[in-house]
This record gives structure tokens, sequence and C-alpha cells, in this order.
């Protein structure tokens, strides 16, 4: 300890102001504990580096070894020769991969299922049907089927990739990161028996299927995201009578901060959520006076306060639109309104922009490719 105190020594500073000498003593336990949460904030930020690094190094480890397995794929001559070796197995996996398939269809969006009907055949693919059905013609149907299978799959794994690039976009336009979204997907709470897919009689799993499920996942994980996103408003924007940020406090006339927006209207207007959630509070919360709190998901949460009464219910799944309650003057408040609330991770934001913003970024999103918008 004394050495430690050694390298920060007590100092004196003098300043001259209009002729007067002030000294100013900074001790040597102010500069330790200075140096403390100096070092602890760049002890934070190379952790959290290292962590982006190690999950950016991750995905990027697992993408190439599933496209070095996937170069590895048995080629067309290579089937012919499985084929003519045992048809029996051949068909066992056939069927197995099939009831792969069967399982996770029903799992899948429609829209994403109606997208991948139809789709063209692979060259390898092809190329296998037509040498199988040349040498051996009893096991054309079984090739066919193979084939209709792979282009399934193919044509599945490049949606969900399209998919999910335009989710990661649309959420970097909203101010959020996509690469954080996926690495709190990751760490979310879950569990249950070890259940190994496979799409092989000898339990073994085709690269390819295995390279859909993961695409599936990503995708899956940054739609959920935006459609937790605040979108809807949850008044009349015409009616917003204070905004986010610094403003004088309407009963001590002190600055203070304001850390949402306010809705004026009567009472009993309805309240709409913002997104679709889950509720996680309702009831009565300080100068807040009753209000109700949905949880979007990956620590996105909007608050709904001042109201009159409730139409929510702690742990219901509410839609983006839905009524949750009414207009009202309860707690801090000097008339009847809604105070409208956006919390990251707990961390009031803005709710401006997602409300401005998200709509038509979620639209251009959700637009089927091929198809112009509505207002086109």
């Amino acid at each position: 300890m004394t050495r430690v105190r050694a390298l920060f020594p007590e100092r004196e500073f003098f300043m001259r102001s209009q002729g007067q000498v002030r000294f100013i003593t900074v001790t040597s336990r102010f500069q330790m504990i200075a140096a403390a949460i100096v070092l602890a904030a760049l002890l934070g930020w190379a952790v959290s580096l290292a962590m982006m690094g190690w999950t950016q190094y991750r995905a990027q480890a697992d993408l190439a070894s599933l496209s070095q397995r996937e170069a590895k794929v048995t080629t067309a001559e290579e089937r012919v020769e499985a084929y003519r070796d045992n048809i029996g197995e051949v068909a066992a996996d056939l069927e197995k991969r099939q009831e792969f398939l069967e399982n996770m269809v029903p799992t899948l969006p429609e829209d994403l299922v109606a997208e991948v009907s139809g789709a063209e055949s692979t060259t390898e693919a092809a190329r296998t049907v037509s040498k199988i059905s040349a040498v051996l013609p009893e096991a054309a149907a079984l090739a066919r089927m193979e084939k209709r299978q792979l282009d399934f799959v193919e044509k599945l794994t490049h949606l969900a990739d399209y998919r999910a690039e335009r989710a990661e976009t649309a959420l970097r336009k909203l101010g959020l990161d996509p690469s954080a979204v996926l690495r709190k997907a990751e760490r979310e709470a879950m569990g249950g028996p070890l259940e190994r897919l496979s799409t092989a009689s000898d339990g073994s799993i085709d690269p390819r299927f295995e390279r859909m499920g993961l695409s599936l996942a990503r995708m899956s994980a940054l739609e959920q995201v935006l459609d937790g996103v605040p979108q809807v408003l949850p008044a009349s924007i015409e009616s917003i009578s204070s905004g986010f940020g610094y403003r004088r406090d309407p009963f001590s006339g002190s600055g203070a901060m304001h850390n949402g927006l306010d809705f004026r209207g009567a009472t009993g207007t309805p309240i709409r959520s913002a997104a679709e959630g889950k509720v996680t509070f309702v009831g009565r919360k300080g100068g807040y006076g009753k209000v109700v709190e949905i949880s979007h998901g990956n620590g996105l949460m909007t608050r709904y306060a001042h109201m009159s009464r409730f139409a929510a219910k702690v742990g219901m799944r509410v839609d983006a639109g839905d009524v949750i309650g009414a207009i009202g003057s309860t707690g801090r408040s000097t008339g009847p309104h809604l105070h409208f609330e956006v919390r990251i991770h707990n961390r009031p934001v803005n709710p401006r922009p997602f409300l401005e913003t998200a709509p038509h970024v979620l639209k251009e999103v959700r637009a089927v490719p091929g198809k112009p918008h509505e207002d086109a």
C-alpha cells in the first residue's frame, strides 16, 4: 500500500484570479480513486472488445467450417455409387430427411414457406437425377425425391440469409446493433434434454441441412427484435405536449430531465401498445401514477404512465396497436395526458426516432421481393 501511495503523492496547485491566489490540494486518496475508475473503465472497454471479437470469430469459424463441409458434399457420381451399393439405405436416409423437413416446416413463417415453393433445381441435384435414372431406372423416383429435398433446403437457406441481411440493415437504421442482438439471443435462458437432429439413418446430419438451420435461427432472432421495436403511436402524434430531454419542471420550475414523450388527451382516450410484447407490470409507480410496462425482448421495454384505467394484465401477450389502457392524470401530473417511455436495458432513449422511422423501415423489410409497395 505504501508503494501505491508513493505513486500518487499529494499535490498542490495554485490559481491566480483578479489578484487573488487560491490553492487546490489533490490528495493521494482522490488520485487513487480517480485512477481506479479510469482503470475499471479501460478494463470494461477491453473486455467488451474481446467479447465482440470472440463472438465474430466464433460466427466466422462456424461458417468457415460449414463451408468446408459443404464443399465435400457428395457429387452426382458418388451418389450414383451410393444408390448402386445399397438402395435400401439410401431410401432410409431420404425418409429421415423428409421427416426432418416435415417437422421443421410448421415452425416456419407462412410467408417464408410460400416463397420457397417452386424452387428451381440446383445443377448438381439435376445431374444426379439424370445419372441415376439412366443407370438405375428403379431408383429414379428416389432420386427425384432427393432433388426436391435439396432444392427446398437450398432455396430456404438463401431466403433466410437474405431476410437476415435485410433485418440487420433495418436494425442499423433504427440505431440498434445487430451483433449485440445476436449475442443476447445466444445468452437467453434455455435448456432441456439433448435431442440431436439428424438427416441420415446413422445419426449424422447433412451440412447443407445444418447450414439451413443456422441461417433460420439467425433470421428468426433478428426479425423477432424488429417485431418488438416501437412502431405504433400510443396516442395521436399531433397531441405531443412535451418532448424527450431537458425541460423546465412543471411543478418546481427548475431544469429537469424528461425521459419520454407526453401526449395530451381527454381522460379515457385509448392508449395503444407501441409494439408486440409481454405485459410485465400493471399498477402504481411513484410519480408515474398508474403504469403499464411491456417487455419486447432483448432488453427493450416501453412504459405508459398517468393512466386513468387499465386494459391489460401482467403476463398478457399484446400485439402492436392493442389497447392497454386509457389516458388519465394520476401521479405527478398537471392534467390528462400519456407519458410514454422507451428503455433499452433500463436506459431511457428518445422514443420519437423509433415511432417516426420504424413504420417505414419495417414496411421495406416485410415487403415481398419483386412486388411493389402498396403506396408505390
